[in-house]
């Protein structure tokens, strides 16, 4: 199983470019900037335009589209995700908006600040942002000036573009993202599960489910309208599905895919997925998300299985194997430390 997903993922063979491989995967989990960048550049092909480029050329951008958590996605698909995923995530924070004293009066001022300091194409860091609020009378304290900017993203007014220094700038996304591609309703909710099951399978609807943050009825309308587009495989009674191609391009980089790999973390080679015990055994999951806290480690990753995770020491890396490493994964973790990408927005 894993060998497949890490085929379909195309950690091997790689992407022509960041913009391709954000594309492939759809959304890439991305709270933690540097884990997100190294996730991929590490399916991006060498000497192909990457990461920082894809974003100023306006490819990519980031925002919340599922789960309420940042992710990496194509410029041109973030406006039907949101308009699809976000509406469950803004009704999961109206407690704390209300908690925090926002309502509609604020958003509509923090809007209009927002409005005035980046039309035109121009783009501000997040302290620039907060500080315009700041001048409208909205305070920002307390979090309350990360939910404004949270509600402005989820309902399509702003997103994360372009880099400066080492910062993303928040811009319009009506500005930035001028021709978004125009899905909607059930032709949206069928191009979502198209994408995840073409470049996460093999994965079930479940998965589907918990990855988009969608209603498991609405994961099964969704693979229902796109199955005849994907192969099935039946594994302990669950349907898995997945790009009826995959078989032969497993086939062609076995041995490549069999290897050791090093993933950061909140890979979505884990991640991406309700169900991770075909590829981390459940005893071993407290290693790689210690106390259940949410934050995934990088995980060390041999014969498709997770295998022990590490972490960025220097100019290396340290590793906690769940057993002592054979010799083949040591070679392998020194070989993948050596070409690790440094992992960076800008």
């Amino acid at each position: 199983m894993g060998l497949w997903r890490l085929v379909a993922q195309r950690v091997v063979p790689p992407l022509g470019g960041a913009a391709a491989v954000v594309a492939h995967l759809l959304c890439v989990q991305a709270q933690d900037p540097r884990a997100a960048a190294t996730a991929v550049a590490l399916r991006t092909a060498p000497g192909a335009p990457d990461l920082p480029a894809a974003l100023d050329r306006g490819e990519v951008v980031r925002s919340w589209p599922l789960r309420g958590t940042l992710h990496l996605l194509p410029a041109a698909d973030l406006p039907w995700v949101l308009a699809l995923c976000a509406p469950r995530v803004l009704r999961s924070t109206t407690a704390r908006r209300t908690a925090l004293g926002i309502d509609g009066d604020d958003v509509a001022a923090a809007r209009r600040a927002a409005e005035d300091l980046l039309g035109g194409g121009r783009g501000a860091v997040r302290s620039e942002v907060l500080a315009a609020f700041e001048a409208a009378g909205q305070g920002t304290a307390a979090g309350r000036g990360y939910h404004l900017l949270l509600h402005l993203s989820l309902t399509g007014v702003l997103c994360l573009g372009p880099v400066r220094g080492r910062e993303q700038q928040f811009v319009l996304l009506a500005e930035h993202v001028p021709a978004p591609r125009a899905l909607e309703g059930e032709e949206a909710l069928a191009e979502l599960a198209l994408r995840f099951l073409l470049s996460h399978g093999p994965a079930s609807v479940a998965d589907l489910a918990r990855w988009a943050g969608l209603p498991v009825t609405a994961a099964r309308r969704a693979v229902a309208a796109v199955r005849g587009r994907l192969a099935a495989v039946d594994v302990s009674g669950t349907e898995l599905l997945h790009d009826p191609a995959l078989p032969d391009l497993v086939a062609g980089h076995r041995r490549a895919a069999a290897g050791t790999h090093l993933l950061p973390g909140f890979d979505e080679f884990l991640l991406g997925y309700a169900d991770r015990s075909h590829v981390l055994p459940a005893e071993h999951a407290e290693r790689v998300v210690p106390g259940g806290n949410g934050v995934f480690r990088g995980t060390v990753v041999h014969g498709g299985a997770v295998v022990g995770t590490w972490t960025r020491e220097g100019d290396g890396v340290g590793t906690e194997p769940f057993g002592a490493f054979a010799p083949a994964v040591l070679r392998g973790v020194q070989r993948c430390a050596a070409a690790l990408p440094g992992g960076r927005l800008g």
